[in-house]
């Protein structure tokens, strides 16, 4: 059994300004998704150019942000939302949602693209493979605040669960933000990235990570301890995460046939 490093949340301070873990990860993220865009810019097929890289940027980090807010009180504090709605502003308190930042940025894209005139497909499909280290930045970041913690695990067979500190019931659990790491980060950048090298059709780029992110998010949240105020929402089993993913997972396997379906067409 492995015991949480229990780190200190802030990493520098410097009289009253503070560099935590949990921003250095968003930094982080948004780093690797500039550096990896302007590579990807560099492309001669790139739909978009060195030149707007920046702004590409600055409009996705938007969307995370607004969408990851939203999302995170309409899809998982919808009563407190209700009962206080000047609660949806209240951004120092925490609280940000995957599902919700994806809209976000799928929206912001969206616009991006019609101000640029081109394929809102084609800048999907550009972005689609710069998403995933930044995920796999922000579940380190709930790796080290201690924060969506996995459920309970015997040690006996699983050697590697953890000790949370600021977990109450102080029993060894999943730790699921690094099953996250692995798989939301690392693995599903190391697909979409390599099936993203060759020419696509347009939408299938896209539509391989909504599937595998989708399918990754379903097996990972069978390891993540459900939100407190919450529980599981069907069967005694299936969680929230699971059902917003469900739809993840149609949508990019429609997203694939369309675009696979629209070059048979073309020939």
């Amino acid at each position: 059994m492995l015991v949480h490093p229990n780190f200190d949340p802030v990493i520098v301070a410097v009289g009253p300004v503070s560099v935590h873990w949990y921003g250095f990860m968003y930094l982080l993220a948004f780093c690797s998704a500039w550096w990896l865009a302007v590579r990807r810019a560099s492309v001669p097929s790139s739909p978009i150019k060195r030149d707007q890289v920046d702004d590409l940027i600055f409009y996705g980090a938007l969307g995370v942000v607004l969408g990851g807010r939203c999302g995170y009180v309409l899809l998982y504090n919808f009563d407190k939302f209700i009962a206080d709605p000047l609660w949806l502003f209240k951004v120092w308190e925490g609280g940000m949602a995957f599902h919700g930042g994806l809209l976000g940025v799928l929206l912001a894209m969206t616009l991006y693209a019609r101000h640029l005139k081109i394929s809102a497909g084609a800048l999907w499909d550009f972005v689609a493979p710069i998403v995933p280290l930044g995920l796999g930045f922000g579940r380190m970041g709930n790796f080290i605040g201690q924060e969506l913690w996995g459920r309970v695990a015997d040690p006996a067979v699983v050697p590697w669960a953890m000790l949370f500190p600021k977990d109450p019931s102080a029993l060894p659990r999943h730790p699921s933000q690094l099953y996250q790491v692995g798989f939301e980060g690392i693995l599903l950048f190391a697909i979409v990235y390599i099936f993203s090298a060759r020419p696509r059709p347009t939408w299938s780029v896209s539509g391989l990570f909504l599937v595998c992110y989708g399918c990754f998010r379903l097996v990972a949240e069978f390891f993540r301890e459900p939100d407190e105020h919450i529980g599981f929402d069907v069967f005694g089993w299936i969680t929230r995460g699971q059902l917003l993913s469900a739809p993840m997972i149609i949508v990019g396997l429609f997203l694939m046939i369309y675009a696979y379906r629209q070059v048979r067409v073309a020939k």
